[in-house]
């Protein structure tokens, strides 16, 4: 888990550019539309869109849910669990919105676009962050907080 505000936003980046580029390569592969112009033709802005609601909505509030869920606390891999999932739900909520107002805009079909798109979406999802997104990242984390500490010794101001 981060530690620091860097860690945090290293690991929110990296946790938001692998699940955007895993669900839009997802997306465009279902609908028969994939291209590598069109993957990162939409890449940003669908990153941009995914950092925000992560670190000012989604992110608070999924926290908040999966620490109330009765949960062991104790176990990292519970906590792990609780809250990718509560964060997966708001993430899949919220950019399934955006990603048929991007494709379709408003129409008068938009209601069963998004509840198909949800359908769809936590689908793929959900192993997507559990099984590769979420450890990947988790590791690279790692990597960073062991390179920062050994920096940390090897810099000794006191020295």
């Amino acid at each position: 888990m981060p530690k620091t505000k860097l860690e945090g936003i290293l690991f929110t980046t990296t946790m938001c550019l692998l699940m955007v580029t895993g669900m839009s390569a997802y997306n465009l592969a279902i609908h028969h539309s994939f291209s590598w112009g069109a993957l990162f033709g939409g890449l940003i802005p669908g990153f941009i869109v995914a950092f925000i609601l992560d670190v000012f909505v989604v992110g608070k509030i999924a926290k908040s849910v999966a620490f109330k869920l009765p949960i062991n606390k104790e176990k990292m891999l519970h906590k792990i669990l609780a809250i990718s999932g509560c964060m997966v739900i708001g993430m899949v909520l919220c950019m399934s919105f955006y990603g048929v107002v991007y494709e379709q805009g408003f129409s008068e079909n938009f209601l069963m676009m998004y509840l198909t798109a949800i359908g769809f979406n936590i689908i793929a999802a959900l192993p997507l962050q559990l099984l590769i997104v979420g450890p990947i990242s988790r590791k690279l984390l790692g990597l960073f907080q062991g390179y920062t500490a050994k920096s940390a010794v090897e810099f000794d101001p006191e020295a």
